[in-house]
């Protein structure tokens, strides 16, 4: 085990502060070759970016890293039945999920389709009657309606017994998804998922909207040798999709690196230009009021989204992102505000009741699973992170209605949750699951929970070391007061996006004293922090007052801290200055 950062064993928070290790002879030539600061060098060769690479981390670009659609099994196969559909007229349905990853993938196949012509509806099954993935019923209604090739996205990937009705009627399936599949893939005209065990692909980390928007550069691409486009009929630029495709990356959690790192960069540069009226109309209810980043996707807009699907109607994200009336847009955007705020007080009476459940372990399991009657399927995935965040562990959280409940569950890194769910389907314990290795879905008898409660923290238990799962907080290197600078916040902005495998840079400020202090909003603590040096620096704790960062802050009388965050760019009223936002504080000994 690496020697504790600074020598903080345990922080006000409870957690090992560890730093992510950097080679100085690699970070110097980085520095020096590329006229960056040394935290920066360091920064990036802790995230495993060589020298000759730096130039393409700093400025992901498409033209370097979009892998060739054909790379993938079974895409040129989609890719021509997709064509021959647009040549010859037939009409296709998209089937998607009500997440943000199946809502931006739905629309994005959406408004490909229309621009070229082709006749084109979406589905997208209600959470609470129909439940995740194509089912039996849904197929055959579109089937009835004239369509002749439906594509699902965000999904399909195990949905064996409706994809076999399906072709039995005569309907053509596509599946577009990114799940983890099982040695069996469902009865399809193509199945594409990077994560199909057959898969050499080295873009496993792709959402579903990253292989839909590679179908349609392979889709348009073949359009163009059959001759479909005329000066009356122009071909795309698909380049005005990447927003929903940065939208759908960022909110699906995957990791932001290679194809997804340039995916989400000029996607959010896209999406600053503001051409899609939906996204528009969903900032504007937000109250966004700057240029869009990853925290504002994932934060302000996604939620609002996914709101539809969990306790409003399934097809409202899908609606709004693919419509080109700001009228429709304006009143779907203020419907899935007011769907967002009903979430966020069902989600809080969920959590209460589960950590009620729970309790105050003096030793965390290895894996939690809490479950209960009448806990509403559409935030019991975001109560799962909520969990996770407090407890550290792969967290299953289940809600019974009747004998069947349904269960949404997150994990930590390094445990591959949706094989372990996998694995418990085909030992018996399911009724049905899958998912991917951060998050996961499933349902399963009442009479199986234990059964699988056992199975899942056995499975976790012996995947992950003993101590690996102690709560940490990794850091990028230490700071001076002095060096928090715009110049320097600059310079690091031109590292993001920043999520899951490009973690925002994290610091600490060493022998910090708190200068002075002030409650404000809902339980922050806002105050000033003077280094050893007299520099001073603006800062804030969110949500910590009552709890220990927010009396570590409060009661330090003068004595130094060590403080841990993450340094941002404060606007108010126009004007820029820098904030650190403190996530963790130690005694500096």
């Amino acid at each position: 085990m690496l020697p504790a950062f600074l020598g903080v064993e345990r922080s006000a928070s409870g957690r090992r502060w560890v730093a992510r290790g950097a080679d100085d002879r690699a970070a110097a030539a980085i520095a020096q070759r590329h006229g960056l600061p040394d935290a920066v060098a360091r920064l990036l060769v802790g995230r495993g970016v060589a020298l000759d690479d730096v130039s393409d981390y700093l400025e992901p670009t498409l033209r370097r890293f979009l892998p060739d659609p054909s790379h993938l099994k079974d895409m040129d196969a989609a890719i021509a039945r997709l064509a021959r559909a647009v040549a010859g007229g037939e009409k296709i349905a998209v089937y998607g999920d009500y997440d943000v990853d199946g809502a931006t993938s739905s629309a994005l196949l959406l408004r490909f389709f229309r621009g070229v012509g082709a006749d084109i509806v979406a589905y997208v099954p209600d959470r609470i009657t129909e439940g995740y993935g194509p089912n039996a019923a849904a197929l055959l209604k579109l089937k009835g309606q004239g369509v002749a090739v439906a594509v699902t996205v965000d999904c399909g990937i195990t949905a064996f017994a409706p994809l076999d009705a399906a072709a039995e009627a005569g309907l053509d399936m596509i599946v577009i998804d990114h799940h983890v599949a099982e040695p069996q893939l469902p009865r399809a005209v193509a199945v594409v998922d990077p994560n199909r065990l057959d898969e050499d692909s080295p873009h496993k980390q792709m959402a579903a909207v990253g292989v839909a928007f590679l179908l349609i550069v392979g889709v348009n691409r073949a359009l163009r040798a059959a001759g479909h486009y005329t000066a009356d009929r122009p071909e795309p630029d698909l380049r005005q999709w990447l927003d929903l495709v940065a939208l759908g990356t960022v909110c699906d959690v995957v990791p932001l690196t290679g194809v997804n790192r340039a995916f989400v960069r000029q996607g959010l540069r896209v999406m600053r230009e503001r051409g899609n009226v939906g996204l528009v109309a969903l900032g504007d209810v937000a109250r966004l009021n700057e240029a869009p980043g990853t925290f504002h996707a994932g934060f302000l807009l996604g939620p609002r989204v996914n709101a539809g699907g969990r306790v409003g109607q399934a097809d409202m994200g899908t609606r709004l992102l693919s419509t080109d009336d700001p009228h429709e847009a304006g009143a779907l955007a203020l419907r899935l505000d007011q769907f967002n705020s009903e979430r966020r007080a069902i989600e809080q009476a969920v959590l209460d009741a589960a950590l009620a459940r729970i309790g105050e372990p003096a030793v965390a399991p290895p894996a939690i699973v809490v479950m209960d009657d009448g806990w509403h399927p559409g935030v019991i995935g975001i109560v799962a992170s909520r969990l996770v965040e407090r407890f550290h562990r792969p967290v299953f959280v289940i809600g019974f209605d009747g004998e069947i409940g349904k269960g949404s569950g997150r994990s930590v890194r390094g445990v591959d949750l949706g094989s372990i769910v996998i694995a418990a389907r085909q030992s018996g314990l399911l009724i049905n699951g899958g998912g991917h290795a951060m998050a996961a879905g499933l349902t399963v008898a009442r009479g199986m929970a234990e059964a699988f409660t056992t199975f899942m923290v056995e499975r976790v238990a012996a995947l992950v070391p003993n101590g690996a799962l102690d709560p940490s907080l990794s850091l990028d290197g230490a700071l001076a007061a002095s060096g928090l600078t715009m110049e320097f916040l600059n310079t690091l902005e031109r590292c993001a996006p920043f999520g899951v495998g490009n973690p925002e840079p994290r610091f600490a400020l060493p022998q910090m004293v708190v200068s002075w202090w002030q409650g404000v909003g809902e339980n922050h603590v806002r105050c000033q922090l003077t280094g050893g040096d007299g520099a001073r620096v603006n800062a804030i704790a969110f949500r910590a007052a009552g709890r220990p960062l927010g009396e570590a802050l409060t009661t330090s009388g003068g004595a130094p801290l060590h403080i841990a965050g993450v340094a941002r760019v404060n606007r108010w009223n126009g004007r820029e200055d820098v904030q650190f936002q403190i996530e963790d504080a130690a005694i500096a000994r």
